[in-house]
């Protein structure tokens, strides 16, 4: 996805730090509109496909950005998601992945790492959409689970249930090498776009939301299976 096509939603209550924003995006190339509350946010992610990705701060004046993403994830709304906030706290940051947000950056941050994550779910979605490399197969089956990439369903026993577009990758990812084990640093930079990236929690977090989704016991995972010091691997059967 070329930059000068991509489309972001900056919700951000701070005027000073949504117009510095707003500018350094739109200097990177991308058409950027800003919101100041929740429900303006809600408003304009009712067209959910007018947008390439959205950056989030949590503390707005009607709706923290927690519950906001949730929310839109619970209505099938599954527009990539910085988050951006003050809290740096651990839990805070498990939080915010917990309710769907794709990425989560703590204030103060440096503007070229938000910069980096952006053009990391660009890239992300430009490979979803087949714009850097041959799709792979849109089946997977595995347990008692069925997805279809294409359609994003996801049935689990028979149920349909919701998985964001990075939950979605890194399960596709996975299943293009079953049975061999990835390294967190690998799954960063393939699935995260993020080449030497630290923080290699972030894949933690993401095994665990899988793991919780898919696992008939996430303590005693069969699919999902940790290699001590070295990564996971997945175990289709």
């Amino acid at each position: 996805m070329k930059s000068m096509s991509a489309r972001l939603l900056v919700v951000e209550d701070e005027a000073h730090l949504a117009a510095g924003l707003k500018l350094n995006l739109e200097l990177e190339g991308y058409q950027v509109e800003v919101a100041t509350t929740a429900r303006e946010a809600a408003a304009r992610l009712l067209d959910p496909d007018r947008w390439d990705t959205l950056v989030l701060d949590v503390m707005l004046p009607d709706l923290d950005g927690f519950e906001l993403c949730r929310r839109l994830r619970e209505a099938g709304t599954f527009v990539p998601v910085i988050m951006l906030t003050a809290r740096s706290a651990a839990q805070d940051r498990v939080t915010g992945l917990e309710a769907g947000a794709d990425d989560y950056l703590v204030k103060p941050f440096e503007l070229g790492e938000l910069l980096a994550r952006v053009r990391s779910m660009l890239r992300r979605r430009a490979w979803e959409t087949g714009g850097e490399r041959a799709r792979p197969a849109a089946l997977l089956e595995f347990g008692r689970v069925q997805v279809n990439f294409d359609s994003h369903e996801v049935r689990v026993a028979g149920v349909m249930t919701k998985l964001t577009q990075l939950e979605l990758d890194l399960l596709r990812y996975f299943s293009l090498h079953p049975g061999r084990v990835l390294a967190r640093e690998e799954l960063l930079e393939k699935v995260w776009k993020l080449r030497n990236y630290p923080n290699t929690r972030t894949v933690d977090n993401f095994l665990g939301r899988l793991r919780r989704r898919f696992e008939e016991d996430p303590q005693q995972p069969h699919h999902f299976v940790s290699v001590r010091g070295a990564g996971y691997k997945f175990v289709p059967d």
